[in-house]
């Protein structure tokens, strides 16, 4: 049987182009530089999913809030804020996240602050959920009453889903990602 050479070529018989000497013009060159810094083992966690899920369903719930004409109940107002808030600071540690910046600023306790931003943003949600629910009236505003229930049923679910991440960020932080099977110590 004879030896695999130590040196291959993999090199085609067609010769370079010029946008592909440049480095960085082609597509494939760009998309390829986005995704070796991207950490791309985060987005299939369960904290990922979670925090998108966050977002996209907690724009859905601020948009339908302000379809309506929230400035006729003061108490929408504070919806608007919870909503609107937590939706541009959910995506900023997304973000902040998927790009690694954790490891870039090591100063925070990275596990300890997504775990109180998470239960923090599980009880003003819970509050603007229970403020958004508890004025949904059918003959008040009657024409936008779609509008404002929907955005209580989006907001419940928002809610159970910092919840969710909250508690996926305890166990983060505790340091207990492994299951009981692997924590047992033999007697």
């Amino acid at each position: 049987m004879a030896d695999f050479p130590s040196k291959v070529t993999t090199e085609t018989s067609s010769t370079p182009t010029q946008s592909s000497q440049q480095g960085g013009n082609s597509l494939r060159g760009l998309t390829a530089s986005v995704t070796n810094i991207m950490d791309m083992s985060f987005i299939r966690s369960i904290p990922a999913i979670l925090m998108m899920v966050e977002i996209c369903l907690g724009l859905i719930h601020w948009a339908l809030i302000a379809s309506a004409p929230y400035t006729a109940i003061p108490a929408y107002g504070w919806v608007m804020f919870v909503a609107v808030t937590l939706w541009i600071l959910t995506t900023i540690l997304f973000l902040m996240i998927l790009f690694s910046a954790q490891q870039k600023i090591t100063f925070i306790p990275w596990p300890l602050t997504v775990m109180v931003y998470n239960a923090a943003a599980t009880v003003l949600y819970l509050t603007a959920f229970l403020t958004n629910a508890s004025t949904v009236h059918p003959y008040r505003l009657f024409y936008f009453y779609g509008h404002l229930a929907a955005a209580a049923f989006f907001g419940a679910v928002v809610t159970v889903a910092y919840g969710a991440s909250a508690f996926f960020s305890y166990l983060d932080w505790k340091g207990d990602g492994g299951n009981a099977a692997t924590n047992t110590v033999p007697t």
